[in-house]
């Protein structure tokens, strides 16, 4: 690297504005990019909600920025102006938003700090859905996908020489987790969206058949939120309880991951599925549906795929995995394989940063410096 990179990298201090849903659904991302940051030298400020527990992921030279410092009534401005005073201390060339949520104030901030922003989009976007963009100083939108960064451009078409897609970057093992300890009794993992309870019906379907036919498992259903006591209902009618466990969201997600043989995604996901991509790079076999952010379903090549709405389909899947388990270990295999050449932390890392710079530069030539 020559004198003239190593000092426009130094010339990078990101400050990140995240909110809980961003350490509740993505603090894998978080942890690996404040690594990154840290491992390059780089200072970063961390601006996220008084409540948020960020200890385990604040690497580096981090600065955690506390919003808002005073969570009372009427007191906006004042938490507001405080923020910026931590800003201007800390002295950032770009903000990274790294949730809708906070778009707007990111904005703002941007806006009274005179600086590029970059704004992560992990979610399909509607046609009617505006992001809270600004023209002078939003230089790039970010997206973990193809299939967001196409819902973005086709929502908000004046912004589309803005958009780039980072892919999400992982750490794959190099053993094949799938079906590989025969002295326990095979697990399957579904993970779903919080607050759709029908999202598992057809799926208890096709489970209540395998269990007539004599297979034997364990299926461990992930966060369900309020419909929790309805699943439980429905699985105490098919006379799932001894098979089917309701399982609370489990920190870190690799750690109870690693249990699964199969992962299943039992309906379309507007949002990226991290949990999907974790379970890709432990070797888990994947059972899916297309539709939505599916870019790593890819029938054949890393997931076996199903009709959602019809329970046979989904059951004629899971069956063929249970049945054909060196098929099952070949496709976690190869889905391990395309997240090694497509998703690598390294270059999540290298094409972030390269975003950072890109922004600043932006900005100088447009000139707002």
């Amino acid at each position: 690297m020559n004198q003239h990179q190593t000092a426009e990298k130094e010339a990078v201090r990101p400050a990140l504005i995240i909110s809980k849903h961003t350490v509740s659904l993505y603090s894998p991302l978080l942890e690996r990019l404040m690594v990154g940051l840290a491992g390059e030298s780089i200072p970063a400020a961390l601006v996220c909600p008084p409540d948020c527990d960020v200890d385990s992921i604040a690497y580096g030279a981090v600065e955690v920025i506390r919003h808002p410092a005073i969570s009372l009534p009427l007191m906006t401005r004042q938490n507001r102006k405080k923020l910026i005073q931590h800003l201007a201390a800390f002295k950032p060339t770009v903000l990274h938003c790294l949730c809708e949520s906070k778009g707007s104030l990111t904005r703002q901030l941007s806006r009274q700090l005179d600086l590029p922003y970059l704004l992560t989009v992990n979610s399909i976007r509607k046609k009617w859905q505006q992001l809270p963009v600004s023209s002078k100083y939003c230089a790039k939108i970010i997206a973990p996908a193809e299939s967001i960064a196409v819902s973005i451009t086709g929502a908000n078409p004046g912004f589309a020489d803005r958009v780039v897609q980072i892919n999400i970057g992982t750490f794959v093992e190099e053993t094949t987790g799938c079906f590989s300890d025969t002295n326990r009794l095979p697990g399957m993992i579904a993970i779903g969206h919080h607050g759709n309870g029908s999202q598992f019906e057809n799926l208890l379907g096709a489970v209540k058949h395998l269990v007539t036919e004599d297979y034997q498992f364990l299926l461990f259903i992930v966060g369900t939120g309020r419909v929790e006591t309805a699943l439980r209902k429905s699985i105490t009618k098919l006379g799932l309880s001894q098979i089917v466990i309701i399982i609370p969201e489990l920190k870190p997600w690799r750690a109870f991951l690693a249990a699964g043989d199969i992962f299943i995604q039992p309906a379309p996901s507007n949002d990226f599925n991290l949990p999907l991509l974790e379970a890709m790079s432990l070797g888990t076999a994947v059972a899916a549906c297309r539709g939505g952010v599916d870019d790593l379903i890819i029938q054949g090549q890393t997931a076996a795929v199903f009709d959602p709405n019809d329970k046979l389909s989904i059951k004629k899947t899971l069956q063929e995995l249970f049945d054909r388990r060196e098929f099952a270990r070949k496709l976690a295999a190869g889905a391990q394989q395309y997240l090694r050449e497509n998703h690598t932390v390294s270059q999540m890392i290298s094409s972030t940063l390269q975003a950072y710079q890109d922004a600043q530069n932006w900005l100088k030539h447009r000139g707002h410096s």
